[in-house]
Parts: structure tokens; C-alpha cells; sequence
């Protein structure tokens, strides 16, 4: 049997809390959850979660950061492993469609948005801006493998990357309330996809 550190205890520790907060805020949201509904969902005392946490907020945050990674990740990979642009790039759509229509009730959408809405100091602004920022670049990255692989040209990637990111990031609000279509956000896609330039081959 292998016996663990103090430092790996802590670490795994500290990963049950936020696995299990990740899954609070998932069923209620951001607003409704309290230190208390994360302690039974973990099945820790209250003094344990606070040698790690001091607050909901501390645990959300991290929570979020987590997430980032993870996704920045699996695009990183799939970068480094060159795969084809055009099949990255719309598995990156059907993911965010995917989880629009069939997965916005049990997902962060709701919570993240509640965090932001009642959020409001420069700090929390500048965490907001950094959680779109890696999304921009997660797009840019997919972008940018299409001009190594010679299928869109380095033109203005920046911004259409911004785009990009500010649509799926409004049709994430409309998800959360029930206002947006399978057919919305298939011809958004569809407008996104022809804002790329296309390498025109002489």
C-alpha cells in the first residue's frame, strides 16, 4: 500500500472539496449555495473545509480556474497533436451546441453568471475578464493551427477570435433562460465559420 505524504493528503484532500463543490453548483447555482451544502456534499467538518477555504466565493473561484485549465488543455493537446483544423474546430462547436441544449441545467453556465451578476469590485472584473480571456485564446489557438495546416490565413485572428468568444458567451446567457434554438445557434455557427480567412489556392 502506498503511504502518502502530508503535502499529497492535503492535495487530495483540497480536490474532494472542490469535486464535490463543482457538483453543488452544478444542481443550485452560485447564489443558493453555502458553506454548509458543500461540507455534507463532501462529508467534511466544518473545521476541515476552512484549513483549506475561507469562503464559498474562495471555493468557486477555484472551481472556475480548474475548469479553464482543464478545457485550455484539451485544446492544447489537440493542437500540439496536429489534429486537422476543420475537424477541431467543429468538435469545438458541437461541444459548446452540445452542451447548450442538453447540458445548461446541470453545468456552471447558471452559477458562473450568478457569480458575475452580483460581483461587482475591480478584482472581481479583472477575474471575469481573465475567464474570457482564456476562452479568446483557446479559439485562437484552434485558429492558428488552421493557418500551420494552410487552411485559413493569418488575417485579423484576433478579433475573429473575440467574436467568436462574445457569440458562444451570449448564447450561453440565452441557454440559461430557454430563449435560444437548436436552429439559432446552428446558422450563428454557421457565421462564425464564414468569418474565417479562407487560403485561397492559385
Amino acid at each position: 500500500m502506498e503511504i502518502l505524504t502530508n503535502e499529497e493528503r492535503k492535495a487530495l484532500k483540497r480536490q474532494l472539496i472542490l469535486d464535490g463543490a463543482r457538483r453543488v453548483f452544478r444542481q443550485k447555482g452560485f447564489i443558493d449555495v453555502t458553506m454548509k451544502d458543500i461540507i455534507e456534499e463532501c462529508q467534511i467538518s466544518r473545521g476541515g473545509i476552512y484549513l483549506y477555504f475561507d469562503s464559498v466565493d474562495s471555493i468557486f473561484i477555484e472551481v472556475l480556474k480548474q475548469r479553464t485549465s482543464s478545457k485550455f488543455d484539451g485544446i492544447r493537446l489537440a493542437v500540439q497533436a496536429n489534429e486537422p483544423f476543420e475537424q477541431l474546430l467543429d468538435k469545438y462547436f458541437a461541444e459548446h451546441k452540445d452542451r447548450l441544449l442538453n447540458h445548461v441545467g446541470h453545468s456552471m453556465l447558471r452559477a458562473t453568471y450568478e457569480y458575475y451578476y452580483t460581483h461587482k469590485t475591480e478584482e472581481d472584473h479583472a477575474f471575469q475578464q481573465s475567464q474570457l480571456q482564456s476562452t479568446k485564446q483557446t479559439i485562437y489557438e484552434i485558429l492558428k493551427l488552421g493557418v500551420k495546416q494552410g487552411v485559413i490565413v493569418d488575417d485579423d485572428l484576433d478579433k475573429i477570435a473575440e467574436n467568436y468568444m462574445f457569440v458562444i458567451e451570449g448564447l450561453g446567457v440565452l441557454a440559461i433562460t430557454g430563449a435560444v434554438t437548436k436552429e439559432q445557434i446552428n446558422n450563428q455557427i454557421k457565421i462564425m465559420k464564414s468569418l474565417l480567412p479562407k487560403k485561397v489556392n492559385k
